[in-house]
Order: C-alpha cells, then structure tokens, then sequence
C-alpha cells in the first residue's frame, strides 16, 4: 500500500478512537539524547527506573529489525476532579498525581496503540511493528518531541499546543517509511516558573532533571525516604504536579474530559489517609489496582500516607500508627511512623515513641525513634515560650 495514503488514513483513524495527536518521525537514532543520557549517569541523576542499555534507548533499529519509522501518539487527560471531596479534621485526605487518575494510562495507550496495529496490519500485512508505552526502551518524550507532538519544556514534559503537559504518550517503530513531520518550536522562551516552583529543587536547569530529588520519584521508591524531603512532600502519596500546575501553557488550558476511562474516581484521586494504613494486599488491588500508581503496590503508598499524616500533624491518627510501630514488621513503615510521630508532637505521640524505645530493635528505626523523640522535645520546647 501506499505510504502516503497510509498515513493520511492512520490520521484520521487515530482521531477516530480517541488519539488526540498523532505524528510521524524517522527511526534515525537519537543522538543528542544519548549524550545528555550519558551526562545523567554520570552526574547521577537517573532514577534507576530507565532502560541501563543507552544503545536500546537511543537507536531503534536495536529494537526492530529494518526500523524506518516511528509513530508518535498523545492522548490528554483531565486536571480537574468534579465535586472532589474535602479533607477535614480526624479524616485527612492525600492527593495522587494527575497522570494516576482514572484508568492507568498504560492499559489505554497499549489498547489504542494495538488498534492502530491492527489497522495497519489489514493494509499491510508484512509490515514489521513494535509499540510501547512509558516502560519501553524509548525515551517517549525524545520521539514525541521529534514527531512534532509538542516540544520539550522546562520541566522536562512534552508540552502541546492543544493540551498543554497534560498527555500521555506512547510509540510504534515500523519498517514504513512514513514522511517525518516537523518539530515544534520550543515556546518556553524565558520563563522559569517550574524551576522557581519545584519544591526539593530537582529541576537543575531547563531540561534537565535529578530524578534522585523529584518527589514523583520519591513517592515510587520502596526504601525509606531521606528525612529532607519528608516534609516537602506534604500530602502526595503518588507523583508530584507542580512543575505543571504552575506553567503558563497549562494554565490557559481548559479541563479536558475526552477519554471516559481517564475521568477520576474522587476517592481514589484523594483518598482518605488512615484507610490506606489498613490495607491488605488484596484489599490495596482491589481498590487500587486500576490506577498507574499502584505499579509498586502498596508499601509506597502506605509510607507516603504515614508523611501525609505527619504532615497534617493528626493527632487522631496516634492510636493507629502506636498499633503499627508496635506490630508492623516492615521496618521503612516503622521508622517512617516515628517521624510522623515526632511531628504530631503530642502526649500521645510521645508516649508511643517511648513505648516503641523499649522494644525495637532494628537500629535504623530506633534511630527515626530517638530523632522523634528530640523533635517533639523541640516543639514542646517551642510552644511553652
């Protein structure tokens, strides 16, 4: 079949099932991309997350054989929760990111990206294809930027024209030699409000980012998180928004409702704290189990609702977390219970850092336990002037 035809015919069939754009690259390698990769490993400022091999990353003919092109697609999702509920005192509520509302955006991706194989296969059915979406070997910001899908702002999203960040993308390499479409211009010009606005000073320069430092990686990381960042990371149990709340682009933005599958449950989008605490794993799959933010199960989220709960200082919150410091056996939970303990600082919170004092044994725990028990010292100090 004819390329040319082809593409003008996957156009209009992605817009067809929900693809908000759709563009054309080659499958030339990434070469800039590989040398800003390997300053990033060098500097340290990988998340671990990423596919090691820079070569996979970088040259697509890697990762098909005979690859000329690459299809780029971009859906967007919504910014807003209608009639979101409200926390208040004894039932605080935590916040998950945007890109985690709604049905995890991998699933729908991959089901729109096997369409479009699909399609392409009926016309071609010796055509050689390759789709991924965000755990792929890609980098999907470098061939979407490359596909005229929008530019690579500041903050180090892909930023549209229609839709501003609030996309998710996804890819297919293919051995059609589909026509590339032109790159964006980069609008970011000299604004540097996500810069200014990132709350742990992640975002190094425009464009560059140390993913060690970004609350979205921390919220997915496993281990306990250093104690500088506890306190920044407020009431997120999953990802981090504001490097995009804040930008210009989005904020001209209207809230976009075009997938049904991507509209947020309002109580799973902010969840109330405590509830999580008692999760199974079962009871956490079956609540959560649809949205992006699960990926890691339930021991991040549950930590991240710990530091959400020192956050808002709920007292009323005590008699579970003493429950859990004195049976819970995992030890990044415990520790993380004895800060937000420390920043409750209350008699109660007290008392069960002492209680705690005379059992535990894990030293890393006893040690988030001593430093709880100088911190709540300090703002009773505090309070008493």
């Amino acid at each position: 079949m004819n390329a040319v035809r082809l593409q003008r015919e996957l156009r209009e069939y992605a817009q067809s099932i929900g693809i908000d754009k759709i563009g054309f690259t080659t499958a030339a390698p990434f070469r800039e991309l590989k040398n800003r990769l390997k300053r990033q490993q060098e500097l340290g400022y990988q998340s671990g997350f990423e596919e090691k091999d820079l070569e996979k990353r970088t040259e697509p003919a890697r990762l098909l054989d005979q690859a000329e092109s690459i299809i780029a697609i971009a859906i967007a999702y919504p910014t807003k929760i209608e009639n979101a509920p409200k926390g208040k005192k004894n039932e605080r509520r935590g916040i998950f990111c945007r890109a985690s509302w709604g049905t995890d955006y991998h699933i729908v991706l991959r089901e729109k990206l096997a369409l479009l194989e699909q399609f392409i296969y009926e016309r071609v059915p010796e055509a050689k294809l390759r789709s991924m979406v965000d755990t792929g070997e890609l980098s999907d910001r470098a061939v979407a930027e490359r596909a005229g899908i929008g530019w690579s702002g500041k903050n180090c999203s892909i930023i549209t024209p229609e839709f501003g960040s609030y996309v998710y993308l996804g890819e297919m390499i293919t051995n059609i030699p589909f026509a590339p479409d032109v790159p964006l211009e980069d609008e970011c010009g000299d604004c540097r409000l996500c810069l200014d606005a990132c709350p742990t000073g992640a975002l190094i320069q425009g464009g560059q980012i140390n993913a060690q430092r970004c609350i979205s990686f921390l919220t997915q990381t496993k281990t306990t998180i250093p104690e500088e960042f506890r306190a920044k990371i407020g009431n997120r149990v999953y990802g981090c928004d504001t490097c995009q709340t804040v930008c210009p682009k989005n904020k001209r933005k209207h809230n976009l409702h075009r997938t049904e599958t991507f509209e947020p449950d309002p109580e799973l989008a902010k969840p109330l704290l405590q509830p999580i605490l008692q999760l199974s794993n079962r009871q956490f799959k079956e609540q959560f189990g649809q949205v992006a933010g699960s990926w890691r199960g339930k021991n991040p989220i549950q930590r991240n609702a710990i530091i959400a709960i020192g956050h808002f200082k709920d007292e009323s919150a005590v008699p579970m977390l003493n429950n859990l410091l004195q049976e819970d056996p995992r030890p990044v939970i415990r520790g993380t219970i004895a800060w937000a303990l420390g920043e409750i600082s209350s008699e109660a919170s007290k008392q069960a850092i002492d209680a705690a004092l005379v059992t535990e044994q894990e030293p890393d725990v006893r040690a988030e336990l001593l430093k709880a028990r100088s911190n709540w010292k300090e703002k009773v100090g505090e309070l008493r002037k």
